[in-house]
């Protein structure tokens, strides 16, 4: 008979040959427990041991959240979560930028860079838009029609368009109205006679845009309320809150005193791009 298989049939009888695993009591050394096993047990025990532990972790890695841990693993919901954040900030982004022109324009109309008849949300477009070319050509009867509405309400163009306010106005001040609300002569808000030092106060609760001096119109006030409402007041000597705060209804903006460019205080309302007649909303005596 060969080495070879004297050693593969030595290894067989080592394999297969019967064991017993006993566990003695150390201080009476009585026997607590036995079990009879070989090598092959053993070797088929842990073998089935490990496929388990194995089969364990993959059903844990594969279907539960600890998944999510594992580094460089990106789960399907995460991406889905991920696309729609992405189109969200864009669609925000967008937004603020229109926001932002449109309240530059306001600014650019209250220093008297921009004519009020431009400023218009509808018109303010973001750069990189582009628009479809479109027949913008007028036919008789459009130009019939456009004659006939000039010719019957020539001046009232913004008042037909004027919006209602849907909350209570308060006074910025208590005052004498010297000169009104005119589109015809673009006065676009009421001058108010006051006295030196008063307080000068918001209509409603709202959000400062714009507070800063002009050379036109010495400190100028912007405060955005509820429903696109503008409340602009100019001519201040000084003022007591800046871009960004927060104002409650009634709350002192600024003072008219010496230092005011004018002797009158000037106050505007915007609802939507489009100034209103002011007092048709608040009662300034």
């Amino acid at each position: 008979m060969s080495e070879k298989r004297l050693k593969f049939q030595s290894f067989k009888r080592k394999l297969f040959s019967k064991r017993r695993f006993i566990i003695f009591n150390e201080d009476t050394l009585a026997e607590t427990f036995s079990w009879k096993l070989t090598l092959m047990n053993i070797f088929v025990v842990a073998s089935l041991g490990a496929i388990l532990i194995i089969f364990i972790t993959t059903f844990i890695i594969a279907f539960t959240p600890l998944r999510e841990y594992i580094p460089g693993y990106a789960s399907t919901e995460l991406k889905r979560q991920a696309t729609a954040l992405t189109i969200k900030s864009d669609s925000l982004q967008r937004i603020v930028t229109e926001n932002n022109q449109y309240l530059n324009a306001i600014q650019a109309v209250l220093k008297g860079d921009l004519e009020y008849a431009q400023l218009n949300r509808d018109s303010i477009k973001i750069m990189e838009d582009t628009l479809k070319k479109v027949d913008l050509s007028v036919s008789e009867k459009e130009k019939e029609l456009k004659k006939q509405v000039e010719k019957d309400d020539k001046y009232n163009v913004f008042d037909q368009a004027q919006p209602k306010v849907s909350y209570v106005l308060f006074a910025p001040v208590n005052g004498k109205i010297v000169k009104k609300y005119n589109l015809a002569t673009k006065n676009l808000g009421v001058d108010l006679a006051i006295a030196k030092g008063t307080s000068v106060k918001t209509i409603a609760p709202g959000t400062v845009l714009f507070a800063d001096w002009t050379p036109a119109n010495g400190y100028v006030l912007l405060v955005r309320h509820a429903d696109d409402i503008i409340s602009v007041y100019k001519n201040l000597a000084s003022t007591t809150k800046n871009a960004g705060n927060s104002v409650k209804s009634g709350e002192v903006l600024a003072i008219f005193g010496d230092d005011a460019s004018k002797k009158t205080l000037h106050f505007e309302l915007w609802k939507n791009g489009i100034p209103i007649d002011p007092t048709q909303y608040i009662n300034f005596q």
